[in-house]
């Protein structure tokens, strides 16, 4: 976290400061999409955001770690810590957990509802014994708690220029947009887990199971039913990514640069996958170098044209959370 970011977002106290840093470390090694997303938001507002996707991505890595050492009870009992760990964090705004501390002073700033991170730990719970999907619907119960949560978490620290409940479902209609990208492109790794998160009754209408895929991993062979059925898994989430795109325009305009460029990078991996043949099975598809950096470059012009036009106009939204102290609170998510 860099200095200019945290005096910005008005965080003086030393423990702290390290905790936000902590998390921004933990974007800029794991998310590197998000991460250069959210380098176009305002500087005050980054911290928030790798406060937000540190958490996650601390209790994702819990639940991901196959060291061959670690067991599944282990790993549970590890999750269990945290999720107490966050309810005291919550409760009392200190925690001996850098990443739980940050988390919750950003929940304090930006008021976000704590049932937003109880629902995420529900589905991070979840992937400790559930290794596939029967149906889209069971998917879509599991991303509600791993995906819309995000959404909903990011849209206090993002702002928007309509009642937040309005944009509140294409908030969470791109959370899971981004989830679906990254189950598309990671098939093949998370197989490696002992997970499928291709619906079994999509795959199934293709003539694909759990044995074909796996084949295909081993030999790094494609099939024409596997390609038909990661095809059509492609084509349901643009239908979600179309879901997401009228919240675009609702957010904050200094905050649409940012999403609109985490919009069109994940939507890129798409364009990716389908650009090597639906080969996510085998390899994982990688968006070229020089393809971000357009999309980035498009976004640093949009923040500029976005913040000349804010000080133009004169200050039109809620002024930012203000600084808070260390005091106990008087009163959830990539």
């Amino acid at each position: 976290m860099t200095d200019r970011e945290l005096d910005a977002a008005g965080v003086t106290e030393p423990g702290l400061r390290q905790a936000y840093t902590r998390c921004r470390q933990l974007n800029a090694r794991h998310g590197k999409t998000y991460f250069l997303a959210t380098r176009l938001l305002p500087v005050s507002r980054r911290p928030a955001v790798h406060a937000l996707y540190g958490f996650a991505r601390w209790a994702d890595d819990i639940v991901d770690t196959l060291d061959g050492t670690t067991t599944t009870a282990e790993r549970a009992q590890r999750l269990t810590r945290l999720q107490h760990q966050l309810e005291t964090g919550l409760r009392t705004g200190v925690s001996t957990e850098p990443v739980v501390r940050a988390l919750a002073d950003t929940a304090r700033r930006y008021d976000i509802d704590h049932r937003h991170f109880s629902d995420f730990m529900t589905a991070m719970r979840a992937d400790l014994d559930i290794t596939g999907y029967a149906t889209y619907a069971d998917l879509r119960t599991y991303t509600y708690g791993s995906a819309e949560v995000i959404g909903l978490q990011m849209l206090p620290v993002l702002g928007t220029v309509v009642p937040r409940e309005e944009a509140a479902p294409h908030a969470a209609a791109l959370g899971v947009a981004f989830q679906l990208t990254n189950f598309l492109r990671d098939v093949g790794e998370d197989l490696d887990r002992g997970r499928v998160y291709l619906p079994a009754d999509l795959l199934a209408a293709h003539g694909v199971d759990r044995q074909l895929l796996r084949w295909s991993r081993d030999t790094g062979l494609p099939d024409h039913r596997i390609t038909a059925a990661l095809r059509e898994f492609e084509a349901l989430t643009r239908g979600v990514y179309r879901e997401a795109a009228p919240g675009l325009a609702m957010l904050d305009p200094v905050s649409r640069p940012c999403i609109r460029t985490a919009f069109v990078l994940y939507g890129g991996i798409l364009d990716a996958v389908a650009a090597d043949g639906h080969r996510c099975v085998q390899r994982r598809a990688v968006v070229p170098t020089h393809r971000r950096a357009l999309v980035a470059l498009d976004g640093l012009v949009r923040v500029g044209s976005a913040r000349l036009r804010h000080r133009m106009a004169g200050s039109r939204v809620a002024p930012l959370p203000s600084a808070v102290d260390t005091s106990p609170p008087s009163r959830r998510i990539a």
